[in-house]
């Protein structure tokens, strides 16, 4: 049974959520004590953490940021904004997912799920030049500089590294990382590749994953 940990100020909101996962069958933790908020995500090891942006303490997109230096735990952003700035933030801060409220329970389930299942299956480790890609743990690492990925830049990445060499639609990676695009705002993708380039650069300039114009990606 998989893990799901609410981070949810609203009583009733946060209630509701509850009985809705625990009928889909999942175990549910509820943050209590958000003064102490990331101590209590990392030492209860969920499979997956619902998290608001508006929560006491530090909000959720500062909480998502300090818990990316520490765990890779699939991460869906529960928020009542609703612009394209506020969701391309929440998954630059390292969120695999995002709903806005009032959001329909069968759509949260669906990418609750979708989620789940992608991640459920990767543990291998790949190399990228002189990299290691480790995805049990989660991290790229080069001689003892370690960097933490989240969940969909490992898939991102290891499909990259995967198909090196060949060029990677942007289809082919939407439907890798949320099965159906009917969700899925394609800038989305593009943060997670921009993120994903980022802590490439961390390691030196010759990791690269180039653009080509109308096809998609590739990794050089």
């Amino acid at each position: 049974m998989s893990k799901i940990m609410i981070v949810e100020d609203d009583e009733v909101i946060k209630e509701e959520l509850k009985e809705l996962l625990e009928k889909s069958n999942y175990e549910v933790i509820l943050l209590e004590d958000f003064a102490n908020g990331l101590e209590n995500i990392l030492q209860a090891k969920p499979d997956l953490l619902l998290l608001d942006i508006n929560i006491p303490f530090l909000n959720g997109e500062a909480l998502l940021q300090n818990l990316r230096k520490e765990s890779n735990v699939p991460v869906i952003m529960v928020t009542s904004k609703n612009n394209e700035t506020d969701e391309a933030l929440s998954i630059a801060y390292g969120a695999d997912d995002y709903i806005t409220k009032p959001y329909n329970p069968n759509i949260l389930l669906l990418r609750i799920n979708a989620i789940l299942k992608r991640t459920k299956n990767y543990n291998y480790e790949l190399t990228y030049k002189d990299l290691k890609f480790d995805s049990q743990k989660g991290i790229i690492k080069k001689d003892n500089k370690e960097i933490i990925l989240t969940k969909n830049e490992m898939i991102i990445f290891s499909y990259l590294i995967t198909h090196q060499e060949k060029i990677v639609t942007r289809d082919e990676l939407i439907t890798l990382l949320w099965d159906n695009t009917e969700f899925v705002n394609d800038n989305t993708l593009t943060v997670n590749i921009s993120r994903l380039r980022n802590k490439l650069k961390e390691f030196g300039d010759e990791y690269i994953i180039d653009t080509r114009k109308k096809q998609g990606y590739i990794l050089l």
